[in-house]
């Protein structure tokens, strides 16, 4: 199936450098390939850091003869990666076209040398989502989804066996490979079990302070720990949204994995699934049109809570609210209905029913149609 970001990319080539992040195995190499002619990984333009021919090759600043466009896979690996970059493209930018792929933050992983500001366009892979596999999903696409995770190779192969196996892969390869090559910890056990606790902690207000507890270390080295997992595209954090006039939790956050398929929980595993693709929602708009996109939740000092709120240029967009079942329109909902300055809420549901309430501020929706809205 073809990307959803495929054309945007060729269009940003025109202009710049293109840095292409995303979680391991989410389809970054493959997108990149399909913007080759053949698309394989032996393509002459293709140049993987791993590959100890490719290395050679980049280390003695040569590229490829004849080739207009150039993909660098995995080369945030190469601790002076920044400085090799920019050469290449302040050099070749009028005859030459750069897409630099890895399975970390582009943006943060920049070791030493000068900046490359105003050099590249970047762009972060989501896993698939509902609009992205059908215009048209029904409640067995949804499932399907829910049950396999958004990774394409699970995905597609829709095998309970293989699902489990590749999962307990993909983890081992974050913690075991792409973590210890950019981040200097040694207690790697310790991380591996953090990672497996996290999905448990999907849906609630993150407690830091508990993390610290059961793996026995300091506050700060917990947190740090989840800042590198986030830095490597296994979870992301959202923060609360404080709203005017009302008394918001302020620093309380909240936990989900770009997999969603790891949470056992249903009902956390469809929040999870809601908040990727929500953050997908995101993601590309603030990629592709500039505008400053956050994925965030409103709790207020009695316990109420929005599940999800969006927020464009410092200005609540809409709010989420996830439900399993088909209920009556939430409390949470009509409360801050009254109360907050959000022009729209959504209560989504993995039933059937689709209604609007009678004051227009609210609907009540399938997730099958709430795809459609977010259009990712």
């Amino acid at each position: 199936m073809e990307r959803y970001l495929k054309d945007t990319l060729v269009e940003d080539l025109a202009e710049k450098m293109v840095f292409l992040g995303g979680p391991r195995q989410v389809g970054k190499t493959t997108l990149a390939l399909s913007l080759l002619a053949g698309g394989s990984e032996n393509h002459t333009a293709y140049l993987n850091w791993d590959n100890p021919a490719s290395r050679r090759m980049l280390l003695q600043g040569a590229l490829p003869g004849g080739e207009r466009l150039i993909i660098l896979d995995e080369i945030h690996k190469y601790k002076g990666w920044r400085n090799l970059v920019k050469g290449f493209y302040d050099t070749n930018k009028s005859s030459r076209q750069f897409l630099i792929t890895g399975s970390a933050r582009l943006d943060h992983y920049r070791r030493g040398g000068d900046s490359l500001q105003g050099r590249y366009h970047y762009h972060r892979l989501h896993p698939l989502s509902l609009y992205e596999i059908t215009r048209r999903p029904t409640r067995a696409d949804l499932d399907h989804l829910m049950q396999y995770g958004g990774f394409p190779e699970p995905f597609i192969k829709g095998q309970a066996r293989h699902w489990k196996r590749w999962q307990r892969e993909h983890q081992s390869r974050i913690i075991h490979e792409d973590l210890i090559s950019l981040e200097h910890v040694k207690e790697v056990s310790q991380l591996d079990l953090l990672a497996q606790t996290l999905p448990e902690r999907v849906g609630s207000i993150l407690s830091v302070n508990n993390l610290r507890q059961d793996l026995s270390i300091a506050f700060e080295t917990a947190d740090h720990w989840i800042t590198i997992l986030e830095n490597l595209y296994f979870c992301f954090r959202i923060q609360p949204y404080g709203l005017p006039r009302l008394r918001a939790a302020a620093k309380e956050r909240k936990v989900y994995m770009w997999d969603w398929s790891v949470c056992e929980n249903p009902s956390a595993r469809f929040e999870n699934l809601v908040a990727s693709n929500l953050l997908k929602y995101c993601h590309r708009i603030e990629d592709r049109d500039g505008d400053r996109m956050e994925l965030r939740f409103v709790r207020d000092s009695q316990g109420r809570e929005l599940d999800f709120v969006v927020v464009r240029n410092g200005k609540p967009d809409f709010a989420v609210e996830c439900k399993t079942g088909e209920r009556l329109l939430s409390r949470n909902i009509s409360y801050f209905s009254h109360r907050a300055d959000i022009p729209k809420y959504y209560q989504v549901h993995l039933g059937s029913k689709d209604y609007e309430i009678a004051d227009g501020k609210a609907r009540v929706l399938p997730f099958t149609a709430m795809a459609g809205i977010l259009a990712v």
